[in-house]
């Protein structure tokens, strides 16, 4: 085809519907947010024990027990943003983001703070499955409070995620790889994952969302096998 062929070839426009066109408005609402991000590397050594553990569960299922646990320690995290005001919640409703062929969903973990991880594995697993099937139901993807995207088995190592508005933060859980470390004893080969943690600053300051991550890295890098 010659150059003006190419030009005044017509493309095929299709109308955003359904999950695309809500997605599509929120992310224009997320976007007007004055956001910032923090990143820290995790060990996931004990994370990566999940199927020892509970033989359904996976490295999210501990993410999510992790930052239900976090959210609990630090509650302004765990918030919506209206205008001119922030509501905080005493449950963590965490939503998992799910790709669809008919576009980004994100399901809820509800009350995760109060579930096991085997109960957890359970509630993300059939969730994620009727987000793949068109089987959520409009009580699965509201009233959520905190929501986490791993795109770690994707291969992707690090990313920003956008802030599922009105929530005051989201995580972006990147790829585990092989890393070395220096400890006091000298240098190790641990399993590190980058989390990226985006936050509406009208909520939240540096320090509280520092605090915040730093105590989820923490549990995380906490035996598995000590946690309810």
């Amino acid at each position: 085809m010659t150059a003006a062929e190419l030009i005044a070839q017509v493309g095929v426009t299709t109308p955003l519907a359904g999950m695309r066109r809500t997605a599509a408005r929120r992310m224009v609402t997320a976007w007007e947010a004055p956001v910032f991000h923090l990143g820290l590397e995790v060990d996931m050594t004990e994370a990566a024990k999940a199927k020892q553990v509970v033989a359904t569960a996976t490295v999210t299922d501990v993410i999510i027990m992790a930052a239900a646990a976090a959210l609990g320690a630090h509650p302004e995290v765990n918030a919506h943003v209206g205008d001119g005001e922030v509501t905080l919640f005493e449950h963590a409703n965490i939503g998992v983001a799910v790709a669809t062929e008919k576009g980004l969903t994100v399901p809820n973990v509800y009350g995760a703070e109060a579930l096991t991880l085997a109960e957890i594995a359970v509630r993300r697993r059939d969730i994620a499955e009727r987000a793949r099937s068109g089987g959520l139901k409009m009580d699965d993807v509201t009233g959520g409070t905190f929501t986490i995207s791993n795109l770690g088995m994707m291969g992707i190592d690090r990313f920003d995620a956008i802030l599922n508005a009105p929530q005051a933060a989201i995580l972006a859980v990147g790829s585990t790889r092989q890393r070395q470390v220096w400890r006091d004893d000298g240098p190790v080969w641990l399993p590190i994952a980058e989390f990226t943690l985006t936050c509406d600053h009208r909520a939240l300051d540096g320090a509280a969302a520092a605090r915040f991550l730093t105590t989820l890295a923490g549990v995380i890098a906490a035996p598995l096998v000590a946690r309810p």
